[in-house]
């Protein structure tokens, strides 16, 4: 086994809570991917994913969560940490913001959370893979103190730029 705790799946933040998926968030989680622009999966196809997602955090002890603000159930995206590209060692950092709420400093703030909470279980380094079309993404990972490592083309998406960070 490995000397990592488990990632706490409640965080809170001036502004957020970051919790669990539920499998009532389908239709919210449903919008949210139609708005990447690659098609609109069917809800029972997001109950599925969500069930995924739930069971990869029971088995890896990394969690993806959803963001909403206090005092309002809205579903704003989610942030959290995977395996992705990386390692359950070394895990990446993602996140998911629906435009409406895009440039209000959301995933900075959910982003430091993540940070605090991945430090906790024990983790010296996290790695994030954004594809350099994507300037957004690019400055809030470096107002997380992220910094490039090294670039990859991606199968014609455009090129994929991996960055990391050190944890304290």
């Amino acid at each position: 086994m490995d000397d990592y705790a488990p990632m706490a799946t409640y965080l809170k933040t001036e502004r957020l809570s970051l919790r669990p998926w539920a499998e009532g968030d389908a239709e919210e989680y449903r919008a949210l991917i139609a708005e990447r622009g690659a098609g609109t999966p069917g809800v029972e196809e997001c109950r599925d994913r969500i069930r995924r997602l739930l069971d990869t955090t029971r088995r890896t002890g990394l969690a993806l969560l959803t963001l909403r603000r206090h005092g309002q159930d809205d579903l704003l995206g989610y942030c959290g940490l995977i395996v992705g590209r990386a390692t359950r060692e070394e895990p990446e950092i993602a996140y998911e913001l629906f435009r409406r709420v895009h440039g209000r400093g959301y995933a900075t703030e959910a982003g430091r959370a993540v940070l605090a909470e991945a430090t906790s279980t024990g983790r010296r380094r996290l790695w994030s893979t954004v594809r350099s079309w994507n300037g957004p993404s690019l400055r809030v990972l470096a107002k997380l103190g992220f910094h490039r490592d090294h670039v990859d083309p991606d199968d014609g998406r455009g090129e994929l730029i991996w960055l990391t960070r050190t944890l304290p």
